[in-house]
């Protein structure tokens, strides 16, 4: 930390201590204690001497009016709507008047975000001092060298090797930590409509749940229950299910002890068996029991992602940010372990993301502590992310439910991170030609594990 001092203070300060000392004034005790503000705040810190406290400068660099930027596909800067949100707004404030600094908030569009980081990062000249990105995307700029590990911008002194953080580590990646961000209690879980549940005289899967009755066959059990045409038509009106089949095979595998790609040990996961055993049970969704809702007419259309939004499916994979504007209410339960899964994991985190500084940022220590010092507010809300989970769900069973037994339940994934890895064709072929999932799964493996094994290369 580089250290700026005024001349003349420091000289008219070796004066007055010449003066104390020939006055007769009391020099400090050996093993005297010193008493600082917390962290490096602005300020004076006192020093215990016989002759009463003596003020000394606490050293707090001064940045310059320097812009330090925090990026991400949304933005960023709390919106002031909440107490924790003003309190952390005032906080800023201070922090910035503190070093002497402006905390700018970048937000830029989703498709245009890792090219600008790519370009900016090859230049080396990022495009933000901190920067939010899915796991999928850090990986592969990991192994370029662009991100720098935390180990490197931060000191035992920081809060986030503390025991209570302000910010957290996120999980390590390529066997190293490199993510933060506050902590939050958020998961992805099968969300159902409660109103349909009801009218239909169904069972609530969170009773089923809380009786250890919450498996595959139930959910299936309760997906044929709902599919029906209730108004004597001819038509299906009502289905058990929808979701995106791609992200409904990550779901279910992981629920069922596997994994789609094995990112710990570099090794393709399509033919692992227990992908084949959640991919069976998937295509027996779609093309079997017919209970899946396709509104697009493409079984493995994303938009499939949000068609629960008409209100006419039963049981739904989404994650809460898709809640906002529905028109009914919905609940919450774990994704169903299967045969060979545990509670351990319940769902495939494929867009786990959190905050990282890439490489070519200046002074990165000082920059993560300003970011650090942004937080350290007071507990206003009872747990991190209060705020937020009561914004989507109206219910509290559902934000128990989702505190307390699908938080912390991801397992990442990262798939998408490996160009050409074929988890698109493989379900194509699964659902859409409802080929042999064993035969798909040996047609697919050594091109997957190519796709593996490339991104591992320098």
């Amino acid at each position: 930390m580089i250290r700026k001092w005024n001349v003349l203070p420091l000289m008219l300060l070796v004066m007055m201590l010449f003066v104390s000392a020939c006055s007769g004034g009391g020099t400090a005790q050996p093993g005297a204690e010193s008493t600082t503000n917390s962290g490096n705040s602005t300020g004076t810190a006192e020093t215990d001497t016989e002759s009463g406290a003596e003020e000394v400068a606490v050293d707090v660099p001064d940045l310059g009016g320097r812009v330090i930027k925090v990026a991400a596909w949304w933005d960023l800067k709390p919106a002031g709507e909440t107490a924790s949100d003003k309190a952390r707004l005032d906080k800023i404030a201070e922090v910035e008047k503190k070093y002497n600094v402006k905390i700018e908030f970048v937000n830029v569009p989703f498709e245009e975000y890792m090219n600008k980081f790519t370009t900016t990062a090859l230049a080396g000249e990022p495009f933000a001092d901190i920067v939010q990105m899915e796991y999928k995307s850090a990986l592969p700029a990991i192994l370029k060298g662009q991100l720098l590990q935390i180990s490197e911008f931060t000191t035992p002194e920081n809060n986030i090797n503390q025991e209570a953080n302000l910010i957290t580590k996120y999980p390590a990646i390529a066997g190293n930590s490199y993510a933060f961000d506050s902590p939050t209690s958020i998961g992805l879980g099968i969300h159902y409509n409660r109103d349909l549940f009801k009218k239909l005289s169904l069972p609530d899967p969170q009773d089923l749940y809380n009786k250890g009755e919450w498996n595959w066959e139930k959910f299936m059990e309760l997906a044929k229950q709902a599919t029906k045409d209730t108004d004597n038509d001819g038509k299906i009106d009502v289905y058990g299910f929808s979701g995106w089949a791609i992200d409904v095979l990550r779901h279910f595998t992981a629920a069922n002890g596997g994994t789609i790609v094995d990112d710990e040990n570099s090794k393709e996961g399509l033919s692992d068996p227990k992908t084949i055993e959640a991919a069976e049970f998937v295509k027996r969704l779609y093309n079997v029991e017919n209970v899946v809702k396709v509104k697009t007419g493409d079984k493995t259309n994303w938009e499939e992602s949000n068609t629960f939004k008409d209100g006419d499916v039963a049981l739904f994979t989404a994650a809460e940010w898709q809640l906002g504007d529905i028109t009914f209410a919905a609940g919450v339960v774990p994704i169903p372990n299967g045969p060979q899964g545990n509670k351990d994991v319940t769902y495939a985190n494929s867009a786990a993301s959190a905050k990282f500084i890439p490489k070519g940022v200046k002074d990165p220590k000082i920059v993560y502590q300003i970011y650090e010092e942004t937080f350290d507010i007071p507990q206003i809300e009872e747990y991190p992310g209060q705020d937020y989970l009561e914004s989507r769900y109206t219910d509290e069973k559902d934000v128990a439910m989702i505190r307390e037994h699908i938080a912390g339940t991801g397992r990442i994934l990262l798939d998408d991170a490996y160009t050409g890895y074929p988890i698109g064709d493989y379900v194509n072929d699964i659902i859409k030609n409802n080929a042999s999932v064993t035969a798909t799964a040996e047609k697919y493996k050594a091109q997957a594990q190519a796709a593996v094994d490339k991104l591992g290369k320098p």
